[in-house]
């Protein structure tokens, strides 16, 4: 069974998004469009790279003083639902495109700084320190708030490889089950328990869809 304790997870997330960014077929392709509308490989792979200097930077913050659940997080967040042209997701983009434009070699050397910085910072945390998000103005249990950037690294990990066209590297449970947990709990609530359950064991009757976002 996967350890509950996500520290050693998200180091190994962290270790994904190295990965998929040494790649040189990444860098090749940086200004080509991506699978995603609207974005580029390279803006796409920034905001994969984003996931662990941003963790970085809010772990060593001062907590907050009291946290809301993952669940919470995503039905408050607007862009869960927001059009691929709404502000919010527009704004998004723009500071992914804005990280992009300084090169892939950069944009790795951000990350493998995080990679050697987060050890001491994760080793520091207990489990129910609350992370701040200071884009929102909540904050999130510490294991929540590394599985909101795990789940992160494992989506946009495999629209970058859908966009170049290689597989992903295969994922420890570690990492996988609680993303996936949460992802199956989020469209649960989007599309009901009947959709879900039908689309993982009934091809016959599944639905168009059961996306969390």
């Amino acid at each position: 069974m996967p350890d509950p304790d996500l520290r050693t997870a998200f180091l190994a997330a962290t270790d994904h998004v190295i990965s998929i960014l040494s790649r040189d077929d990444v860098a090749a392709a940086w200004h080509e469009p991506s699978v995603l509308p609207e974005w580029s490989v390279g803006g796409l792979a920034a905001h994969l790279a984003s996931q662990p200097p941003t963790a970085a930077r809010l772990l060593a913050a001062e907590p907050a003083a009291e946290a809301i659940t993952l669940d919470e997080h995503y039905a408050r967040s607007r862009w869960v639902a927001a059009p691929v042209d709404d502000d919010v997701n527009v704004s998004i983009r723009a500071s992914s495109d804005e990280q992009a434009a300084l090169g892939p070699a950069e944009v790795l050397v951000q990350v493998l700084g995080a990679r050697e910085a987060l050890p001491a910072l994760l080793e520091a945390q207990s489990a129910d320190r609350a992370v701040l998000i200071p884009w929102t103005g909540w904050a999130l249990r510490r294991d929540d708030f590394l599985t909101g950037r795990m789940m992160e690294v494992v989506v946009h990990g495999e629209d970058v490889a859908a966009s170049i066209g290689f597989t992903a590297p295969t994922l420890p449970d570690e990492v996988l089950t609680p993303v996936v947990t949460l992802l199956a709990r989020l469209a649960a609530g989007r599309h009901g328990q009947g959709a879900l359950v039908s689309a993982l064991s009934r091809s016959e009757r599944a639905p168009r869809t059961i996306s969390a976002f």
